[in-house]
């Protein structure tokens, strides 16, 4: 089974581990899945827009509005088209977001108007990843329907060793082709 045809969602948040994300890119759409990016402003701090749209052959999008042009990134459009929404990878900030249903971005946006499945993939140092107000996050997010990609154990990049890597991108791919298989 691949993903050929399918319309997947990939936010991308601010996190060291979205360098992943061009992996992950690549993947889908080897996979045939057609591959919409969106970014949060802190995830171009880490990786280039122009790579995810290259590998996406698609434009990224960040802003509710095209600076540019003026033009409106129509959020429910966006969640309608969706047949997963995948946010890999899942900052602490996004996934408080996230829970409490906020919405200052495109990225909350389109995920508060989704109906597609949402799987998200957090990344983050360890003592984050396990501070009760996260962990309290996930949970609400799982328990909303929402699906966690657990994050791996290893080297973190603040050195530390332990839970909080974001899962490998040929891992989500496999979960995502899994799902649809189902």
């Amino acid at each position: 089974m691949s993903l050929k045809g399918k319309h997947i969602l990939l936010g991308v948040t601010g996190s060291i581990a979205a360098y992943k994300a061009a992996f992950l890119t690549r993947l889908l759409v080897k996979q045939q899945a057609e591959v919409r990016v969106i970014m949060t402003d802190a995830a171009k701090s880490f990786i280039a827009p122009v790579t995810l749209s290259t590998l996406s052959r698609q434009p990224v999008l960040s802003g509710l509005f095209n600076e540019d042009t003026g033009d409106w990134n129509k959020h429910v459009e966006l969640g309608l088209w969706a047949d997963a929404m995948v946010i890999a990878p899942a900052s602490a900030n996004t996934v408080a977001k996230m829970a409490n249903g906020f919405c200052d971005n495109l990225l909350t946006a389109v995920y508060l108007s989704a109906r597609s499945d949402v799987f998200f993939a957090p990344a983050m140092d360890l003592d984050m990843y396990r501070h009760r107000s996260v962990s309290d996050n996930i949970k609400r997010l799982v328990s909303f329907g929402n699906i966690l990609i657990e994050p791996g154990e290893g080297e973190l990049a603040s050195g530390l060793e332990g839970k909080g890597r974001m899962a490998e991108p040929e891992d989500i791919v496999q979960l995502l082709t899994k799902h649809f298989a189902a």
